[in-house]
Protein backbone atom coordinates (compact mmCIF):
# COMPACT_ATOMS: atom_id res chain seq x y z
CA UNK A 1 0.00 0.00 0.00
CA UNK A 2 1.19 3.56 -0.64
CA UNK A 3 0.36 5.40 2.64
CA UNK A 4 0.91 9.79 2.43
CA UNK A 5 1.38 10.23 5.86
CA UNK A 6 1.72 13.74 7.21
CA UNK A 7 3.61 14.26 10.82
CA UNK A 8 5.94 11.64 9.49
CA UNK A 9 8.97 13.16 10.79
CA UNK A 10 7.71 13.67 14.28
CA UNK A 11 7.96 11.31 17.54
CA UNK A 12 5.20 9.05 16.94
CA UNK A 13 5.30 10.06 13.34
CA UNK A 14 8.71 8.68 12.03
CA UNK A 15 7.74 5.60 14.22
CA UNK A 16 4.46 4.99 12.23
CA UNK A 17 6.68 5.21 8.81
CA UNK A 18 9.70 2.00 10.02
CA UNK A 19 6.68 0.28 10.87
CA UNK A 20 4.77 0.78 7.55
CA UNK A 21 8.04 0.72 5.46
CA UNK A 22 9.09 -2.78 7.81
CA UNK A 23 5.72 -4.49 6.93
CA UNK A 24 5.92 -3.80 3.22
CA UNK A 25 4.37 -0.54 2.54
CA UNK A 26 5.59 2.34 0.76
CA UNK A 27 5.75 5.85 2.58
CA UNK A 28 5.22 9.42 1.56
CA UNK A 29 5.97 11.82 4.24
CA UNK A 30 5.00 15.30 4.36
CA UNK A 31 7.56 18.02 5.22
CA UNK A 32 7.61 21.50 5.92
CA UNK A 33 11.00 22.04 6.34
CA UNK A 34 14.48 20.74 5.08
CA UNK A 35 15.33 18.73 8.44
CA UNK A 36 11.89 17.04 8.01
CA UNK A 37 12.72 16.17 4.91
CA UNK A 38 16.02 15.06 5.33
CA UNK A 39 14.63 12.62 8.34
CA UNK A 40 12.02 11.31 6.60
CA UNK A 41 14.37 10.52 3.08
CA UNK A 42 17.10 8.69 5.31
CA UNK A 43 14.13 6.55 7.07
CA UNK A 44 13.49 5.29 3.04
CA UNK A 45 10.15 7.01 2.38
CA UNK A 46 9.58 9.80 0.13
CA UNK A 47 9.20 13.00 0.85
CA UNK A 48 5.98 15.38 -0.69
CA UNK A 49 7.25 19.29 0.35
CA UNK A 50 4.28 21.02 1.81
CA UNK A 51 2.26 21.53 5.21
CA UNK A 52 -1.08 21.56 6.67
CA UNK A 53 -2.04 25.16 5.26
CA UNK A 54 -1.18 23.81 2.06
CA UNK A 55 -4.61 22.31 1.29
CA UNK A 56 -3.81 21.72 -2.41
CA UNK A 57 -0.40 19.83 -1.50
CA UNK A 58 -2.87 17.68 0.95
CA UNK A 59 -5.59 16.36 -1.79
CA UNK A 60 -2.94 16.08 -4.26
CA UNK A 61 -0.76 13.49 -1.86
CA UNK A 62 -3.74 12.13 -0.32
CA UNK A 63 -5.62 11.63 -4.01
CA UNK A 64 -2.07 9.59 -5.08
CA UNK A 65 -1.95 7.33 -2.44
CA UNK A 66 -3.56 4.14 -0.99
CA UNK A 67 -4.58 5.04 2.31
CA UNK A 68 -3.42 8.42 4.76
CA UNK A 69 -2.52 8.45 8.12
CA UNK A 70 -3.03 12.06 9.63
CA UNK A 71 -0.47 12.93 12.48
CA UNK A 72 0.56 16.52 12.52
CA UNK A 73 -0.39 19.19 14.36
CA UNK A 74 0.42 22.90 15.29
CA UNK A 75 1.66 22.56 18.64
CA UNK A 76 0.84 26.38 19.90
CA UNK A 77 -0.02 26.58 23.23
CA UNK A 78 0.75 30.09 23.34
CA UNK A 79 -2.75 31.11 24.38
CA UNK A 80 -6.18 30.19 23.87
CA UNK A 81 -6.08 31.89 20.38
CA UNK A 82 -3.42 30.23 19.50
CA UNK A 83 -4.43 26.92 20.15
CA UNK A 84 -8.06 27.62 18.14
CA UNK A 85 -6.05 28.37 15.50
CA UNK A 86 -4.49 25.14 15.71
CA UNK A 87 -7.65 23.27 15.76
CA UNK A 88 -8.85 25.51 12.97
CA UNK A 89 -6.34 24.61 10.52
CA UNK A 90 -6.64 20.99 11.71
CA UNK A 91 -10.34 20.72 11.00
CA UNK A 92 -9.57 22.21 7.20
CA UNK A 93 -6.89 19.47 7.03
CA UNK A 94 -9.22 16.70 7.89
CA UNK A 95 -11.93 18.43 5.37
CA UNK A 96 -9.53 18.11 2.75
CA UNK A 97 -8.17 14.63 2.99
CA UNK A 98 -12.12 13.47 3.35
CA UNK A 99 -12.73 14.98 0.51
CA UNK A 100 -10.08 13.81 -1.63
CA UNK A 101 -10.54 10.21 -0.89
CA UNK A 102 -14.53 10.54 -0.73
CA UNK A 103 -16.36 7.40 -2.42
CA UNK A 104 -13.02 5.44 -3.29
CA UNK A 105 -13.56 3.30 0.52
CA UNK A 106 -9.42 4.24 1.20
CA UNK A 107 -8.27 4.57 4.52
CA UNK A 108 -7.82 7.10 6.78
CA UNK A 109 -6.30 7.23 10.00
CA UNK A 110 -7.02 10.22 11.86
CA UNK A 111 -5.70 10.92 15.50
CA UNK A 112 -7.11 11.94 18.77
CA UNK A 113 -6.47 12.09 22.30
CA UNK A 114 -8.38 10.93 25.95
CA UNK A 115 -7.80 13.18 27.68
CA UNK A 116 -11.27 14.22 29.19
CA UNK A 117 -13.05 11.34 27.75
CA UNK A 118 -16.35 10.77 29.87
CA UNK A 119 -16.80 7.41 32.09
CA UNK A 120 -20.27 5.90 31.87
CA UNK A 121 -22.10 5.69 35.12
CA UNK A 122 -20.71 2.62 36.99
CA UNK A 123 -18.01 2.02 34.99
CA UNK A 124 -14.42 2.02 35.90
CA UNK A 125 -12.91 2.87 32.63
CA UNK A 126 -13.82 4.90 29.89
CA UNK A 127 -14.11 2.50 26.73
CA UNK A 128 -13.69 3.14 22.72
CA UNK A 129 -17.47 3.52 22.81
CA UNK A 130 -17.60 6.81 25.30
CA UNK A 131 -17.37 10.40 24.07
CA UNK A 132 -15.71 13.37 25.41
CA UNK A 133 -16.47 15.39 27.93
CA UNK A 134 -18.14 18.79 26.40
CA UNK A 135 -15.29 21.41 26.41
CA UNK A 136 -12.75 18.70 27.47
CA UNK A 137 -8.96 18.03 26.22
CA UNK A 138 -10.19 14.88 23.80
CA UNK A 139 -13.17 17.61 22.59
CA UNK A 140 -11.56 19.37 20.24
CA UNK A 141 -10.17 17.54 17.56
CA UNK A 142 -11.67 14.87 15.20
CA UNK A 143 -13.39 11.97 16.96
CA UNK A 144 -16.04 9.87 16.10
CA UNK A 145 -18.60 11.92 14.70
CA UNK A 146 -15.68 12.55 12.26
CA UNK A 147 -15.06 9.39 10.91
CA UNK A 148 -18.78 8.75 11.07
CA UNK A 149 -19.79 11.39 8.73
CA UNK A 150 -16.35 10.47 6.23
CA UNK A 151 -17.36 6.88 6.13
CA UNK A 152 -20.68 7.85 5.11
CA UNK A 153 -18.98 9.35 1.98
CA UNK A 154 -16.53 6.10 1.26
CA UNK A 155 -14.24 6.87 3.46
CA UNK A 156 -12.57 3.68 5.78
CA UNK A 157 -12.08 6.43 8.49
CA UNK A 158 -11.27 6.03 11.70
CA UNK A 159 -9.45 7.48 14.61
CA UNK A 160 -7.27 6.66 17.11
CA UNK A 161 -7.34 8.25 20.37
CA UNK A 162 -3.78 8.24 21.95
CA UNK A 163 -2.65 8.24 25.49
CA UNK A 164 -1.47 11.88 27.52
CA UNK A 165 1.80 9.69 27.71
CA UNK A 166 3.42 8.57 24.33
CA UNK A 167 6.33 7.36 25.68
CA UNK A 168 9.91 5.86 25.11
CA UNK A 169 13.63 7.07 24.10
CA UNK A 170 13.96 10.23 22.07
CA UNK A 171 11.12 11.94 23.69
CA UNK A 172 12.31 15.48 24.45
CA UNK A 173 8.88 17.43 24.28
CA UNK A 174 6.50 15.53 25.51
CA UNK A 175 3.99 15.77 28.49
CA UNK A 176 6.90 13.40 30.81
CA UNK A 177 9.51 15.96 29.28
CA UNK A 178 7.71 18.82 30.32
CA UNK A 179 7.08 17.45 34.25
CA UNK A 180 11.03 16.75 34.36
CA UNK A 181 11.50 20.78 33.24
CA UNK A 182 8.71 21.70 35.40
CA UNK A 183 10.76 19.19 38.45
CA UNK A 184 13.95 20.54 37.47
CA UNK A 185 13.19 24.48 37.82
CA UNK A 186 11.10 25.08 40.73
CA UNK A 187 12.81 22.50 42.28
CA UNK A 188 10.18 20.03 43.30
CA UNK A 189 8.76 16.91 41.51
CA UNK A 190 4.91 17.82 42.63
CA UNK A 191 1.23 16.52 41.51
CA UNK A 192 -1.91 18.22 42.18
CA UNK A 193 -4.02 17.13 45.18
CA UNK A 194 -3.97 13.45 46.23
CA UNK A 195 -2.60 12.63 42.59
CA UNK A 196 -4.83 10.07 41.76
CA UNK A 197 -5.69 10.95 38.86
CA UNK A 198 -4.03 8.91 36.67
CA UNK A 199 -2.57 9.42 33.04
CA UNK A 200 -3.05 6.80 30.72
CA UNK A 201 -0.12 5.56 28.47
CA UNK A 202 1.48 3.89 25.55
CA UNK A 203 5.00 3.02 24.06
CA UNK A 204 5.53 4.46 20.83
CA UNK A 205 6.53 1.91 19.04
CA UNK A 206 2.94 0.20 20.19
CA UNK A 207 1.21 3.29 19.37
CA UNK A 208 3.40 2.62 15.58
CA UNK A 209 1.81 -0.97 15.39
CA UNK A 210 -1.66 0.11 16.14
CA UNK A 211 -1.81 2.57 13.07
CA UNK A 212 -0.20 -0.19 10.80
CA UNK A 213 -3.04 -2.37 11.96
CA UNK A 214 -5.72 0.38 11.70
CA UNK A 215 -4.27 1.33 8.14
CA UNK A 216 -4.45 -2.34 7.09
CA UNK A 217 -7.84 -3.71 8.48
CA UNK A 218 -10.22 -1.49 10.60
CA UNK A 219 -13.70 -0.83 9.54
CA UNK A 220 -14.92 2.14 8.73
CA UNK A 221 -15.96 4.71 11.32
CA UNK A 222 -13.87 2.94 14.14
CA UNK A 223 -12.66 4.25 17.21
CA UNK A 224 -9.31 3.28 18.76
CA UNK A 225 -7.54 3.81 21.69
CA UNK A 226 -3.71 3.77 21.72
CA UNK A 227 -3.51 3.02 25.12
CA UNK A 228 -0.94 0.23 26.60
CA UNK A 229 -1.66 0.67 30.27
CA UNK A 230 -5.75 1.82 31.62
CA UNK A 231 -4.19 4.59 33.91
CA UNK A 232 -0.69 5.57 36.16
CA UNK A 233 -1.59 7.68 39.05
CA UNK A 234 0.02 11.40 38.65
CA UNK A 235 1.28 10.68 42.46
CA UNK A 236 3.33 7.88 41.64
CA UNK A 237 4.91 9.27 38.17
CA UNK A 238 6.05 12.23 40.87
CA UNK A 239 7.92 9.92 42.90
CA UNK A 240 9.25 7.90 40.20
CA UNK A 241 10.31 11.45 39.00
CA UNK A 242 11.46 12.67 41.88
CA UNK A 243 13.73 9.21 42.76
CA UNK A 244 15.55 9.64 39.41
CA UNK A 245 16.31 13.35 39.43
CA UNK A 246 16.71 12.98 43.26
CA UNK A 247 14.49 16.09 44.49
CA UNK A 248 12.07 16.31 47.25
CA UNK A 249 8.07 15.44 46.01
CA UNK A 250 5.16 17.33 46.74
CA UNK A 251 1.47 17.98 46.29
CA UNK A 252 0.46 20.94 45.10
CA UNK A 253 -2.96 22.41 46.21
CA UNK A 254 -5.76 22.41 43.38
CA UNK A 255 -5.79 26.47 44.11
CA UNK A 256 -1.93 26.50 43.05
CA UNK A 257 -1.49 24.66 40.26
CA UNK A 258 -2.39 26.91 38.03
CA UNK A 259 0.40 28.86 39.44
CA UNK A 260 2.50 26.00 39.47
CA UNK A 261 2.22 24.56 36.25
CA UNK A 262 0.51 27.08 34.22
CA UNK A 263 -1.49 25.44 31.58
CA UNK A 264 -0.27 22.42 32.11
CA UNK A 265 -2.35 21.69 35.43
CA UNK A 266 -5.27 20.91 32.96
CA UNK A 267 -4.05 17.53 31.26
CA UNK A 268 -2.32 16.51 34.87
CA UNK A 269 -5.58 16.76 36.20
CA UNK A 270 -7.89 15.66 33.15
CA UNK A 271 -7.54 11.91 32.86
CA UNK A 272 -8.98 9.02 33.47
CA UNK A 273 -8.74 4.88 33.29
CA UNK A 274 -9.05 3.90 29.59
CA UNK A 275 -9.60 0.59 28.21
CA UNK A 276 -7.80 -0.70 25.11
CA UNK A 277 -10.22 -3.97 25.45
CA UNK A 278 -12.15 -3.60 22.05
CA UNK A 279 -9.32 -2.27 19.95
CA UNK A 280 -7.26 -5.29 21.17
CA UNK A 281 -10.51 -6.99 20.15
CA UNK A 282 -10.43 -5.84 16.70
CA UNK A 283 -7.89 -5.40 15.16
CA UNK A 284 -5.07 -7.96 17.56
CA UNK A 285 -3.48 -5.97 18.72
CA UNK A 286 -1.27 -6.59 21.92
CA UNK A 287 1.17 -3.96 23.53
CA UNK A 288 4.59 -5.22 24.52
CA UNK A 289 6.81 -2.49 24.42
CA UNK A 290 8.12 -1.08 28.06
CA UNK A 291 5.32 0.17 30.43
CA UNK A 292 5.41 3.73 31.38
CA UNK A 293 6.04 2.81 34.94
CA UNK A 294 9.04 0.94 33.28
CA UNK A 295 10.25 4.12 31.54
CA UNK A 296 9.92 6.55 34.02
CA UNK A 297 11.77 3.62 36.68
CA UNK A 298 14.75 3.03 34.37
CA UNK A 299 15.55 7.02 33.91
CA UNK A 300 15.36 6.61 30.34
CA UNK A 301 12.77 9.40 29.77
CA UNK A 302 14.60 12.38 31.50
CA UNK A 303 18.16 12.16 30.27
CA UNK A 304 17.75 14.60 27.64
CA UNK A 305 14.25 15.48 28.63
CA UNK A 306 13.29 18.94 29.57
CA UNK A 307 14.14 21.22 26.70
CA UNK A 308 11.33 23.12 26.20
CA UNK A 309 11.53 26.99 26.20
CA UNK A 310 14.85 27.13 28.21
CA UNK A 311 14.02 30.65 28.59
CA UNK A 312 10.77 30.77 29.88
CA UNK A 313 10.38 31.32 33.74
CA UNK A 314 8.29 28.63 35.55
CA UNK A 315 5.08 29.35 38.53
CA UNK A 316 7.53 28.53 41.53
CA UNK A 317 11.53 27.92 41.96
CA UNK A 318 11.49 26.42 45.07
CA UNK A 319 8.95 27.74 46.62
CA UNK A 320 9.22 31.38 45.59
CA UNK A 321 5.85 32.86 43.77
CA UNK A 322 6.05 33.86 40.58
CA UNK A 323 5.90 36.66 38.75
CA UNK A 324 1.83 36.24 37.37
CA UNK A 325 2.83 38.10 34.16
CA UNK A 326 5.65 35.43 33.26
CA UNK A 327 4.97 33.18 30.28
CA UNK A 328 5.13 29.63 31.67
CA UNK A 329 7.03 26.67 29.94
CA UNK A 330 5.27 24.65 27.23
CA UNK A 331 6.21 22.57 24.46
CA UNK A 332 8.32 24.18 21.53
CA UNK A 333 7.51 21.97 18.77
CA UNK A 334 8.62 22.63 14.85
CA UNK A 335 4.72 23.54 13.66
CA UNK A 336 3.58 20.64 12.21
CA UNK A 337 5.49 17.77 14.38
CA UNK A 338 2.97 14.70 14.91
CA UNK A 339 4.41 14.32 19.18
CA UNK A 340 3.04 12.30 21.78
CA UNK A 341 1.12 15.03 23.60
CA UNK A 342 -1.95 14.02 22.57
CA UNK A 343 -4.28 17.13 23.99
CA UNK A 344 -6.92 15.87 22.28
CA UNK A 345 -4.10 14.46 19.84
Amino acid sequence: MRVFVTGASGFIGSAVVTELLSHGHAVVGLARSDESAATIAAAGAEVQRGDLNDPSTLRAAAEGADGVIHLAFIHDFTDVEAFGRSIATDGTAVETLVDALAGTNKPLVLTSGVLGLSVAAGAELATEHDEPLPGGMASHRSGSATVKAAAERGVRASVVRLSPSVHGEGDVHGFVPTLVHLARTTGTSGYVGDGATVWPGVHRSDAAALYRLVLESAPAGSVLHGVGEPGVPTREIAELLGEQLDLPVASIDPADAGEHFGWFAMPLTSGVPVSNAATRALLGWEPTGPTLRDDLASGGLHGRAGRVSADAPVARRHGARADPRAPTPRPTRSAHHAGPTSLGA
